[in-house]
């Protein structure tokens, strides 16, 4: 499998499909907002700023692309609507790069031995699939990985990663339910020392409790994972599910606040029409969208490719 590497054919044919309900509500809307219309006034840019909020671009990141449209028309001297398509793409595409994910080729820090993967979000995000999914994919690519229970506040979240480690065919750490996850944290990223791993992901609580109840945990897994790998964790994962749209910028402006995440993982896009706000969260967050999920497979688990997505995102089909 192609997880890491070119853009294959499979993942695209699956990106398509995922974002069909994005691409219905989205491209639809704004190829009927200049029917009938041979110049761009005032109506097409209030339509435009109209359908990217109703997609749940965000109020801020919408407000900022029509602006670049605006001054793009005005120094281009374009008083057309059939090129306005093309430059509300360049423009979407120029705001996901300013964003994106540097290291393009591989997904982890090979440097790092093993690459120490902390992951959060709330329950019922698809946290844990998204989890078992990275978990089976770094296998396929030759990668040896190790999984860390470390939400020891639901007796569930424990049973459905161990579920997950055996379709990966990986290892994982458990103390149960109840278990202090530090404790389960410092114990992984010294068994994946051990086992000489590439990629250790450890698993996080998912309720959303006060700011400060939640920086204390997630500093204090942090802490203990230091003692065995001062750099630990290299990545934080923060797991948002797409389909909940404005609900999940609000969920990454608490966890941002409560820890430091460096990457983003965007689930449930095939079920939605609320793709848009892969766009707002990159913009507002300044975090690289790292990965999305556009289907139930293992394989739907996709690195995210800006260049795919807005293609995907504006394509007639």
């Amino acid at each position: 499998m192609a997880f890491f590497g070119l853009f294959s054919k499979e993942k695209k044919e699956s990106l398509d499909k995922g974002l069909t309900k994005t691409r219905e509500g989205f491209f639809s809307k704004i190829t009927k907002a200049v029917i009938g219309k041979s110049s761009v006034d005032v109506d097409v840019f209030d339509n435009r700023e109209e359908i990217l909020i109703s997609s749940d671009v965000g109020v801020t990141t919408t407000l900022k692309i029509v602006k670049r449209i605006q001054e793009r028309v005005a120094k281009d001297k374009y008083i057309g609507t059939d090129q306005l398509n093309a430059i509300l793409r360049d423009e979407i595409a120029s705001l996901l790069e300013e964003n994106a994910n540097k290291n393009s080729i591989s997904l982890i820090d090979e440097t790092k031995k093993p690459y120490v993967i902390m992951v959060v979000g709330v329950n019922g995000v698809g946290k844990t699939t998204t989890i078992g999914k990275l978990a089976h994919q770094f296998t396929q690519s030759g990668k040896k990985v190790v999984l860390g229970a470390a939400d020891t506040f639901r007796a569930a979240a424990v049973d459905q990663l161990t579920i997950w480690s055996k379709r990966a065919g990986v290892s994982i750490i458990t103390q149960g339910m109840g278990a202090d996850p530090a404790s389960v944290a410092f114990d992984t990223v010294k068994s994946g020392v051990a086992q000489e791993a590439d990629v250790v992901i450890i698993d996080t609580a998912g309720r959303l409790h006060n700011k400060i109840g939640l920086m204390n945990e997630l500093s204090k897994i942090k802490r203990v994972m230091e003692k065995v790998m001062p750099d630990a964790p290299h990545e934080v994962l923060l797991v948002l599910d797409a389909s909940t749209g404005q609900n999940a910028i609000e969920q990454a402006r608490q966890f941002t606040a409560a820890t430091e995440v460096t990457a983003l993982a965007l689930t449930k896009l095939d079920g939605t029409a609320k793709g848009g706000v892969v766009i707002g969260i990159s913009d507002e967050f300044k975090i690289p969208v790292k990965y999305i999920g556009v289907g139930e497979k293992m394989e739907d688990l996709q690195q995210f490719n800006r260049v795919e997505f807005v293609d995907s995102l504006f394509s007639k089909n």
